[in-house]
């Protein structure tokens, strides 16, 4: 498997913001009920909710499970701001494989309210993360495997070719709206197959034959709790 360097990995640490690509599968969108969207459905996720590899994603109270949903993510390598599509690929820095953690009976509540997502999405250990693989270890992003297991058992699987909407457009979309700065990490969407995993189980997942990462959910302590 390929390994990170050191310059690449501190691309990360840099990173401004997150932003999370929503619906950019269509099986996906269809298994909760959403329609395939017609452009990307976009919602930002704070840097404060990475969580590294072999970290412990927290359950906040009074939940007992969290949605787990694997994602190829890209990071930017450059400041980008109206970016054509023609050359986006020349802004990616690296990739990793992340995790989009859901509180999704906070995120059901809130969508029907039409209210944002925020609490859902972006709480702290929300966004586990492999290290970061430079461009050069990543050939074809359009054509890898993400899969993920719970306990061993496999709950996702698909192909990133099966994206709606390919990284060159996401970077030139999102760079019309915001400027993209050096180590901020587009999560690309997730394949089907999303669930719940709950405390004191154990998720495993990766981009096959690139890298993999595990994490244990345990329920978040309250404050002030021995």
């Amino acid at each position: 498997m390929a390994t990170a360097s050191s310059a690449v990995q501190k691309l990360i640490q840099a990173g401004t913001k997150i932003v999370a690509v929503g619906r950019n599968y269509a099986a996906h969108a269809k298994e909760l009920g959403n329609a395939v969207p017609k452009e990307p459905v976009l919602f930002l996720k704070p840097t404060s909710s990475y969580l590294g590899n072999g970290g412990t994603i927290e359950v906040p109270h009074p939940l007992d499970s969290l949605h787990h949903e694997v994602e190829l993510a890209v990071v930017i390598g450059q400041k980008a701001r109206d970016v054509p599509e023609t050359t986006a690929m020349d802004y990616v820095g690296g990739y990793a494989v992340a995790l989009d953690m859901t509180a999704r009976e906070i995120q059901s509540s809130a969508k029907s309210a039409g209210l944002p997502w925020t609490v859902a999405k972006g709480q702290d250990t929300f966004t586990p993360i492999s290290s970061v693989l430079p461009k050069s270890a990543v050939p074809d992003p359009h054509n890898l495997e993400l899969w993920l297991k719970v306990d061993g058992e496999i709950r996702q699987k698909g192909s990133t070719k099966d994206m709606i909407f390919k990284i060159p457009y996401l970077i030139s979309h999102i760079s019309s709206i915001m400027t993209l700065f050096e180590g901020d990490v587009i999560l690309t969407g997730t394949p089907q197959g999303v669930g719940p995993v709950k405390v004191g189980q154990k998720i495993t997942a990766g981009i096959t034959g690139l890298l993999d990462v595990n994490f244990d959910i345990e329920k978040r302590r309250r404050p002030g709790s021995a």
